[in-house]
């Protein structure tokens, strides 16, 4: 027979080498982890720019508005602060570059405003402070499991409401309210001195408690919430009612979380400003308190509202001074309350708890 007749015999493949396989396998891995990390770096690197490059945008800020607002500050030193007339007289002279007697040109006195500003602030954070902590209670331990779905979604909802909307509220619901609460001799009795209407104290410091609770709902509930259910239990088991547990153990456990949602609830407040320009009264007026209830019908004109209905006024380099003058104060004030909210939610890492 011929020799195609018997083909060529082939030889057995090679066994798999288990050693190569495995350097092959081990080669692969190292890539992955090898892109992995380069694109966790560029991440990093990414967030950190953009973390540093907001860090820079707000120094930047921060000095400009120190910059400008200087020249206001050394003109009048510790006198900025005082209580050294009409702030409205002192704007107008101020644009008008005719100096008031005996003050220079950048003379102003922002008390009435600071007045104005802190007890629409005090007297809103004050209510809410009182009033959330009891709507937190009820979400958190109380309240049927469907009623709590659809509350702590309506309260963040509300959280992130325009100001502008409760501007309207108060303007339109509100202050027609206030105003049927102020009788005819109550007028009469300061009409020489200030127009009372609904829009004054009163209204802005209610107006201004509804914009903040579901800021401080929204912090104190998740606070409470928080607090581990075996210390609860713990509590009960040992005989004692609810009502005690919740005030020895759930809300001093959340205390630092509800001091920092009231401080972070007051920096909000203070830098409000569309919602108090509408529904303040938005005059320089600093209400006595010893007038009774008459003060809370008085008019104000808090700091941030000042600046909002004075905003043309920056084209006026005298003018713009102040006006940056009273943003550093605001922007100061709510970076120091900012940082002390930060600092007293510290104090909860002792218990383990994130809030």
């Amino acid at each position: 027979m011929s020799a195609e007749a018997y083909p060529p015999t082939i030889p057995p493949a090679a066994p798999p080498n288990p050693l190569e396989a495995h350097r092959q396998r081990h080669a692969a891995q190292l890539a992955g982890h090898l892109k992995e990390a380069a694109r966790d770096r560029r991440v990093e690197l990414a967030l950190g720019t953009l973390a540093a490059g907001t860090l820079a945008l707000i120094a930047a800020m921060l000095v400009t508005v120190l910059v400008n607002g200087w020249p206001s500050f050394a003109a009048n030193g510790l006198g900025w602060f005082g209580n050294g007339g009409d702030p409205v007289t002192q704007f107008r002279a101020m644009q008008t570059g005719t100096a008031l007697p005996g003050h220079p040109l950048l003379y102003f006195s922002a008390w009435p405003l600071i007045w104005g500003t802190l007890l629409s602030t005090i007297g809103a954070v004050a209510i809410a402070l009182v009033v959330s902590t009891l709507a937190a209670i009820f979400i958190t331990e109380f309240a049927p499991v469907p009623v709590r779905r659809v509350l702590e979604p309506v309260v963040r909802l509300l959280a992130g409401v325009p100001s502008v909307i409760y501007g309207l509220v108060g303007l339109l619901l509100i202050a027609p309210w206030v105003e049927g609460l102020i009788s005819t001799q109550r007028k009469e009795a300061v009409q020489y001195v200030v127009q009372l209407s609904g829009e004054g104290l009163l209204t802005a410091t209610l107006v201004l408690t509804v914009m903040i609770l579901p800021i401080m709902i929204a912090l104190t509930s998740g606070a409470l919430a928080a607090v581990p259910s075996a210390w609860r239990e713990g509590s009960v088991a040992l005989g004692v009612n609810r009502w005690r547990t919740i005030w020895r153990v759930s809300l001093r456990t959340a205390r630092p979380a509800i001091v920092a949602a009231t401080i972070l609830a007051t920096a909000r407040a203070l830098g409000e400003a569309v919602m108090l320009a509408m529904v303040s009264g938005g005059r320089g007026f600093a209400p006595n308190l010893l007038d009774g209830i008459t003060a809370l019908f008085e008019p104000v004109r808090p700091l941030a509202a000042t600046i909002l209905q004075n905003s043309e006024g920056l084209s006026n380099p005298v003018l713009g001074h102040t006006i940056y003058a009273i943003g550093a104060v605001l922007l100061v004030s709510a970076a120091m309350l900012s940082l002390a909210g930060w600092a007293s939610k510290q104090r909860l890492k002792r218990y383990g708890i994130r809030a």
